[in-house]
């Protein structure tokens, strides 16, 4: 008996019951979800006012056509919801971007680029052009009013194929590192075919208006 009162042995009554140990468990595991749900969504969660908000389902380029699949709700805290920010889905889809937009990014009216002039006329067409000059790309955006110029060539001088052409959309800056990414350009319809025409054969560039 000596030897064993050497080691201190656990008292058997004061071990938790295994009901007391699941209840622990469950308390653990309620902590820690809290305490996600405070870091996610820190108005929501400690009951400050929140707004519905539009923002961003991934990462988009500048001049892209929102779709369904490119946007979202989310509640916001009022106190870090930007001003102008769109509330709802209603007539997003469609809006042109007026610059890149980062994957949760909350959606404001000066995102949107304004309403492209001849959009749904008959009489124009959009023509698919790839700039010889990638550093004018990134003077465009949607919107935009820009004349359309085939760069000069042996024995052909520089021509300007179309003024007052709409930008479209701008592609992506990453599309080809010798030339220019590619920009869609509405012009009227009786014209359309020569300029995309030309600029398969020859340099074009755009000037600003």
């Amino acid at each position: 008996m000596d030897v064993l009162a050497r080691f201190h042995l656990p008292d058997l009554n004061r071990l938790p019951s295994r009901r007391t140990r699941l209840i622990r468990r469950w308390l653990a595991a309620g902590l820690l979800l809290a305490g996600a749900l405070l870091f996610a969504y820190p108005g929501s969660a400690r009951g400050a006012p929140t707004t519905p908000t539009v923002v961003a389902a991934h990462d988009l380029p500048s001049g892209a056509a929102l779709r369904a699949a490119d946007v979202r709700l989310a509640d916001l805290p009022d106190s870090a919801r930007p001003a102008g920010a769109v509330s709802t889905l209603d007539g997003v889809g469609g809006r042109l971007l007026a610059g890149a937009v980062r994957a949760g990014e909350p959606l404001t009216d000066v995102r949107f680029a304004s309403t492209v002039p001849g959009a749904g006329d008959p009489a124009t067409a959009t023509v698919p052009v790839r700039l010889a000059d990638a550093g004018v790309a990134e003077l465009l955006e949607p919107g935009r009013r820009v004349d359309v110029v085939a760069a000069p060539e042996p024995g052909v001088p520089a021509s300007v194929l179309a003024g007052g052409a709409t930008v479209v959309s701008v592609g992506s800056r990453e599309a080809s590192a010798a030339k220019g990414p590619l920009v869609l350009l509405r012009l009227p319809e009786a014209i359309a075919t020569r300029v995309a025409a030309i600029s398969l054969d020859r340099p074009v560039t755009v000037t600003l208006r």
